[in-house]
């Protein structure tokens, strides 16, 4: 099993992070997504949303769909005011704390302009100002000195990101902004290029959804066109192995430990079960996730479409959600690349999820 980071899928992970796909605006890093994949699918389209879906006949009678969001959380412009200075709204789920002093990237046109978050310092803030952090009162500064002169580079509705890169703090971790779930993406590469000379069991659909970030959207559509046998959903899940977290609350997941399947009203049973023993059988280290309501990953949403869905989600852990670094281990994604291929191309009398 080639090792994630080398090659092509470093090159598709460095170059998609940077590409900006807030929800809604996902289409140049679909673009992107869909020339990737063309060369091991044999058919590949856009649906009306913008999910890409890219096909892989298999031998047998079942359909299988593997997903992955490809939106990412940020900002758009809303207001500009005389004094050049740009007012933003969060797309997604954002930390507002997090924001002050960080670096953010204005997209207009093709360009890109970066931004500092500004607030007043400490020192000139009231008592009040100090406990009571608001979004209304930060900014977005570029440099300009007056509204015209920011209307010659930006405009009302701009999309915006983090600016930070992607980078290896150790042998294992890596970190970036929108890895959630821009990993998933990869992890879809990765699965099909280990499949370019076999034909898998099932008729297998590797899905790149939109819009997750705001509601689960995307993957409705791509679900009702498809109308799989069988889904397994790709996302980032809340590793819980760094202080103050409270593992009797959350669980224990742990980055490296694993790739973590989930146990939820999400996921079918057999599914899992068959998971968790393809794991087990294969000597992939994996970690039980529990979630007694809804998940909050695209499960959720393809469980009910048409008929219903068999649904399975299988997550890698990330440190520091839905912020601007975010910690991936290199070993998870790896272990994941591994169970799904083996998933897609074990005997189908063992696979077959009745």
């Amino acid at each position: 099993m080639e090792e994630i980071f080398n090659n092509e899928l470093d090159s598709y992970l460095k170059r998609i992070v940077d590409t900006p796909t807030p929800s809604g605006f996902e289409q140049h890093g679909q673009e992107y997504f869909k020339s990737v994949m063309k060369p091991y699918s044999d058919s590949i389209y856009t649906d009306i949303i913008g999910n890409v879906i890219a096909h892989k006949k298999g031998q047998g009678k079942q359909k299988l769909m593997i997903s992955a969001h490809i939106d990412e959380i940020g900002f758009m412009v809303k207001y500009i005011d005389d004094n050049g200075m740009l007012y933003i709204v969060p797309i997604g789920g954002i930390d507002f704390m997090l924001l002050p002093g960080l670096r953010l990237v204005v997209h207009h046109d093709g360009n890109s302009f970066l931004g500092i978050v500004g607030r007043k310092p400490i020192h000139l803030l009231n008592e009040l100002e100090r406990k009571n952090f608001i979004m209304e009162d930060t900014w977005l500064d570029l440099g300009f000195t007056s509204k015209s002169h920011a209307l010659l580079s930006v405009a009302i509705g701009d999309i915006v990101t983090f600016g930070t890169d992607i980078s290896h703090i150790s042998d294992d971790y890596v970190v970036g902004h929108s890895l959630d779930n821009k990993i998933g993406s990869m992890i879809l590469l990765g699965i099909v290029k280990q499949l370019e000379h076999i034909t898998p069991e099932y008729d297998t659909y590797f899905v790149s959804t939109v819009q997750e970030e705001i509601g689960l959207r995307g993957s409705i559509p791509a679900t009702s066109m498809i109308n799989p046998d069988l889904a397994i959903i790709i996302d980032a899940t809340h590793a819980t192995d760094y202080p103050t977290t409270n593992v009797k609350v959350h669980g224990d997941i742990r980055l490296g430990a694993g790739p973590a399947i989930c146990i939820s009203p999400d996921t079918n049973k057999d599914l899992i079960e068959k998971l968790q023993k393809m794991a087990i059988n294969n000597n992939i280290n994996i970690q039980i996730e529990a979630h007694p309501n809804a998940s909050g990953t695209e499960a959720k949403a393809v469980q009910l479409v048409r008929k219903g869905t068999k649904t399975g989600i299988v997550s890698f852990p990330v440190r520091y959600m839905h912020s601007p670094s975010e910690m991936v281990s290199i070993k998870d994604v790896n272990s994941i690349i591994q169970l799904l291929t083996i998933f897609c191309t074990c005997d189908e009398k063992n696979n077959q999820i009745n």
